[in-house]
């Protein structure tokens, strides 16, 4: 199993990166925009290393994400790229794995990857899992405890671990407070092998869910193959139905992530999604209504 593929760069430096792409995703959407004032209150829960007990060279980023940067939109090609034959079949595999989990050698490298750091997190060996939600934990306690507003964002299986780490204060340490609210870009939360394992998967009524998050929107992009199931709010609506959350919105069509690397069109990655205006006008809008 090889878990390398996906080491992110120094801590400082990759929330740096990740500082800039949403910036630019929120100016995108609201050039007037005064966000970039609050530089300090960004804030990376930085788990990565702990994961994979590597970084990777910043270096190898840096001209994409000026290349991102520098298009302020997708082409044609990143279009029909998205769309492309081998992405749907793709998705048609993940979606047999994701019945059959034992057939993940069926998967593309990439897809298959990211199936595997997910199971790993699940099997939670050396206690990896726990380890990780404490860090978001700990950033988490004092803020819910002074009710303070926080917008918290979960990529891919970042939002798997903030689901986790919410569910956990909530029915654990019973701590006070909402997260007003969290965001979800690529996630994997949809899925059926995800959501057996998720914590209170095996309770009842608002015992099974977080009740500490009081809106929700979950972000998309076309030809992203780890957001197996885009919409949230069906599967998620007993949320609403238990009152203990005010609104479950899911954002996807015509959303396009144009990141591109070495590898070519990669719908996946978090700076491709937080560059893009549709990202930035949620952020933009929860500023504003929050300043």
């Amino acid at each position: 199993m090889n878990l390398n593929l996906n080491p992110k760069p120094p801590a400082d430096q990759h929330q740096d990166l990740l500082w800039r792409t949403l910036l630019e995703g929120v100016h995108r959407a609201e050039p007037s925009s005064e966000l970039s004032q609050y530089r300090e209150d960004f804030k990376l829960i930085a788990w990565n290393f702990l994961y994979y007990h590597k970084s990777k060279d910043i270096s190898r980023d840096l001209p994409w994400i000026d290349a991102l940067i520098n298009q302020h939109g997708p082409t044609e090609q990143d279009v029909r790229e998205a769309r492309a034959w081998h992405r749907n079949l793709d998705r048609m595999l993940y979606t047999i794995v994701d019945t059959f989990p034992f057939l993940i050698k069926l998967l593309p490298r990439q897809v298959r990857t990211t199936a595997e750091e997910t199971r790993r997190y699940f099997q939670n060996g050396d206690n990896i899992a726990c380890d990780i939600r404490e860090l978001l934990k700990q950033e988490l306690r004092q803020r819910l405890a002074n009710n303070d507003k926080v917008l918290l964002i979960g990529h891919s299986l970042g939002s798997v671990i903030v689901y986790d780490t919410l569910w956990e204060l909530s029915h654990l340490e019973h701590l006070p407070g909402k997260i007003d609210l969290f965001l979800t870009l690529g996630s994997p939360l949809g899925m059926n092998y995800v959501q057996h394992r998720l914590m209170g998967n095996s309770d009842t009524g608002k015992k099974k869910y977080p009740t500490n998050i009081r809106h929700w929107v979950n972000i998309s992009s076309t030809g992203d193959v780890t957001a197996l199931d885009r919409v949230f709010s069906d599967d998620f609506a007993p949320m609403l139905k238990l009152g203990i959350i005010d609104s479950i919105e899911d954002h996807h069509d015509g959303i396009y992530n144009f990141f591109h690397n070495e590898e070519g069109l990669n719908c996946h990655r978090s700076y491709g999604y937080l560059v893009n205006p549709a990202v930035g006008k949620v952020i933009a809008d929860w500023w504003q209504q929050s300043a």
